[in-house]
């Protein structure tokens, strides 16, 4: 009897292996540690995964979105935000031409995107965020966000398509210039080539790179970078080729309008006609705004004033936006002596000019 009962009490009393003992402790601690922690890296660190941009599926189905999204051209695609107060960004092209296709519904719970019958031009990102009000005032909930690329892939456009056969590409030497040759298919391969002298141009991954959501990018633009250039795809088909890109090397000093002011005559006789030039050497691709102060203005005199700007070339390969206003006075009287004041405004801020005029 002994031989039989001592297994069986060894075996109730079998003291626990010395892992077995650690462990237990351990995870009780541990695990309601773990998901905090995961929560506090979300918030701070990977907004992703507080993503609120769902796709809905067939039979009410919900899948959340990954960075990126392919579909086939001719697709129509649902996305929901959750919230009540939602903003959406898409591609801007759907916003220029009002496209029908595209439709956004703010429900209680969620806003809904609709985009029926999609083309490769649709391809682009798709995001959303909520909106956290304080009377007029908004801003955006930065932890409540959620985006996706989605390419929307069709094979007789490798590219995604442009409103123009032709466009300019600034390169400034202070920041990334991008040749916008953006692919409908993200596994198509895609190469750079120079018009003229004809020659592809090394993509070496650290000076020039590319993207397949915003196409090549020069990371240090320099003049030997300029010229016309375009971009060929390949994806189990005959090559594509893109539009052209005229590179134009940039290096104009950046801030407030650098101003000058002319004008015709500064005595001017009855009855004579007078102009003001207002002129402003900047970047190619900042706009400048003018404004004029004149003698007859409190008075309601009829004067014209005209805005007008090109692109120069100044040596070297540098290219420069020339930006003029005119302000013309017709019949000169005594009403118009006195000074005419030119206020030329950017982005980074206004300069003000003067002249005088006397009779």
């Amino acid at each position: 009897l002994l031989f039989f009962i001592l297994p069986v009490i060894a075996k109730s009393k079998r003291p626990k292996e010395p892992g077995e003992n650690k462990i237990k402790p351990v995870n009780k601690k541990v695990k309601p540690k773990t998901p905090k922690m995961k929560e506090r890296e979300s918030v701070d660190s990977s907004l992703k995964s507080q993503s609120i941009l769902t796709q809905v599926m067939d039979k009410g189905h919900f899948q959340k979105l990954a960075a990126t999204l392919s579909l086939a051209a001719g697709q129509s695609i649902e996305l929901r935000c959750k919230g009540s107060n939602v903003t959406w960004n898409y591609p801007s092209y759907l916003d220029t031409f009002k496209d029908s296709r595209l439709s956004i519904k703010q429900l209680d719970r969620y806003s809904q995107l609709i985009l029926a019958n999609s083309t490769a031009a649709d391809t682009g990102e798709y995001s959303c965020w909520l909106q956290l009000c304080n009377g007029n005032k908004c801003r955006k909930d930065e932890t409540k966000t959620g985006s996706t690329y989605i390419f929307f892939t069709d094979k007789e456009e490798l590219f995604v398509p442009t409103p123009s056969y032709f466009e300019i590409v600034y390169l400034n030497p202070d920041k990334p210039a991008v040749i916008p040759c953006r692919v409908t298919t993200p596994s198509a391969k895609v190469t750079l080539h120079r018009e003229f002298p004809a020659e592809e141009i090394e993509t070496d991954g650290t000076d020039i790179i590319y993207d397949a959501k915003k196409g090549f990018v020069f990371q240090h633009p320099t003049s030997d970078h300029k010229g016309i250039v375009y971009c060929k795809a390949e994806s189990q088909g005959a090559p594509q080729i893109s539009i052209k890109y005229h590179l134009l090397y940039v290096e104009v000093p950046k801030g407030p309008p650098s101003t000058t002011i002319a004008v015709s005559s500064s005595r001017a006789g009855l009855s004579d006609r007078v102009s003001v030039i207002c002129t402003v050497l900047g970047e190619p691709d900042v706009d400048v705004n003018f404004r004029w102060q004149y003698p007859g203005q409190e008075s309601g005199r009829p004067v014209i004033s005209q805005n007008f700007w090109r692109l120069i070339n100044r040596g070297i390969g540098h290219t420069t936006r020339i930006s003029k206003s005119v302000l013309l006075v017709e019949d000169f009287e005594d009403i118009d002596v006195g000074n005419y004041v030119c206020i030329a405004q950017n982005l980074q801020g206004e300069t003000t000019v003067a002249t005088k005029v006397e009779l």
